[in-house]
């Protein structure tokens, strides 16, 4: 019987000191332990768990029993009582094992599930990680990092729901575990808040560096594709609450700031491999224009956003986010562009924008983007957004500007219905001047 046998096991090695333990002791208890567990006696499993004569024992050889525990726990219903003895157990586990043991015995678990029970293990695993994460005294930065990089590689193959329907139904639980994650993130932004508060000039810069990480892989996904629109029916958008928890936890550990307003002229890379660089550079110009994208359209963590800064300064720190999402084909990308754009330039008056703005090379190549999206976009909507978003463009600058910009886009559009659109705004900006 399986009791019996893991009995024998722990009485075996009650006797022995720790240093004492043998790789044999190890396979011995898991192979009875995982036997206790699917002959449905996790109760009995329990029992010896909580023993404190037992407490060494499990302190060196539990971390064995995470990967049996969590199929078994799949595979009880429920409402079965042996499910709950199983959670006990891993909760338990969690509260006596050795913490460094435990942990990769945890991340091992979450890095080969796949398919639809990728959320179901995460969401499962979470806590006793959190729980064992907290115990852990060197290289918590690193651990933690580890950790979220691991849930988030883990997350990032599943669909995004778009729909309300989608949404509501969350099939395979991103939504979810979204939400968990940020929940699970807490206490580690809590010790950089804490130690900055009591220490002005200390910078945790590894744990820092750590989240900054999980928040820009947040934006890239599920954050740049998601819908983030209020919808009916939908009392707590599980994307909008994610995104609002995101921008919190940049402001707490204070680093949204830098993010807006530092970087938007790119972020030196650490890869002396270009191509890795490239990669890294692109996965940055995403999250970033996810970020300017959810405060100046959704207007989160707009609060705590200075308020000395111009229409003009804030456009020309957003074309280059702009530029990134309008070059992108996704119509939940692409939208986001147009709206950023429109954003901008509905904080700016009429014939304001000087024409030495031109200059720049991302106010010549958005509009140009913005007539791809007019002529090509296969979404009606869309390519009518584009042409007023191009009209409102074209208004916001001065004579100069407005000549310099209708002599570009002339020249490159190679569409005769553009090209139509530009001369009819020649002709009214003729037709003003003369009156």
């Amino acid at each position: 019987m399986a009791v019996d046998e893991l009995q024998a096991i722990i009485q075996r090695c009650q006797i022995l000191e720790e240093a004492d333990f043998k790789g044999e002791d190890f396979n011995l208890f898991l192979v009875a332990g995982q036997k206790c567990l699917e002959d449905g006696y996790a109760a009995q499993l329990l029992e010896v768990i909580q023993n404190e004569k037992n407490k060494v024992i499990i302190k060196n050889m539990g971390w064995n029993l995470v990967s049996p525990l969590v199929r078994c726990i799949f595979l009880y219903e429920q409402e079965d009582d042996k499910r709950e003895h199983c959670l006990k157990i891993l909760d338990q586990l969690a509260q006596l094992c050795n913490p460094k043991e435990l942990f990769l015995g945890l991340l091992e678990q979450i890095e080969q599930t796949s398919g639809e029970q990728v959320c179901q293990t995460v969401l499962l695993l979470l806590q006793p990680l959190q729980t064992v994460l907290l115990k852990l005294q060197n290289k918590k930065a690193y651990s933690v990092g580890l950790s979220l990089a691991m849930i988030m590689n883990q997350l990032t193959p599943l669909p995004v729901p778009y729909t309300k329907q989608q949404i509501k139904e969350d099939q395979f639980g991103l939504c979810r575990c979204c939400c968990a994650v940020v929940d699970f993130a807490k206490p580690f932004v809590n010790e950089v808040v804490k130690n900055t508060e009591k220490l002005p000039e200390y910078n945790d810069t590894e744990l820092k560096e750590e989240l900054v990480k999980f928040c820009m892989k947040s934006l890239k996904y599920p954050l740049l594709t998601a819908q983030l629109e209020q919808l009916e029916g939908i009392e707590e958008h599980p994307f909008r609450r994610f995104a609002a928890e995101i921008i919190d936890i940049l402001w707490d550990i204070r680093e949204l700031m830098p993010l807006v307003f530092l970087h938007h002229k790119g972020k030196r890379s650490h890869w002396e491999n270009q191509e890795f660089a490239e990669i890294e550079q692109k996965n940055f110009a995403d999250s970033l224009a996810c970020l300017s994208y959810l405060m100046f359209v959704h207007h989160f963590g707009i609060d705590s956003f200075p308020v000395v800064f111009s229409p003009s300064y804030l456009l020309q720190c957003n074309m280059t986010h702009i530029e990134v999402l309008l070059k992108r084909t996704e119509e939940s990308v692409l939208s986001k562009g147009i709206d950023l754009f429109e954003s901008c330039l509905l904080r700016m008056e009429d014939n304001s924008l000087l024409h030495q703005y031109l200059e720049l090379r991302e106010f010549i190549n958005v509009p140009q983007d913005l007539v791809k999206v007019m002529t090509l976009c296969p979404i009606e909507h869309m390519r009518q957004k584009s042409l007023s978003i191009l009209q409102l463009f074209i208004d916001k600058f001065d004579a100069e500007g407005k000549y310099t910009l209708f002599k570009c886009l002339l020249k490159t559009s190679n569409h005769a219905g553009v090209e139509g659109y530009i001369i009819k705004n020649i002709k009214d900006q003729i037709h003003f001047s003369l009156t």
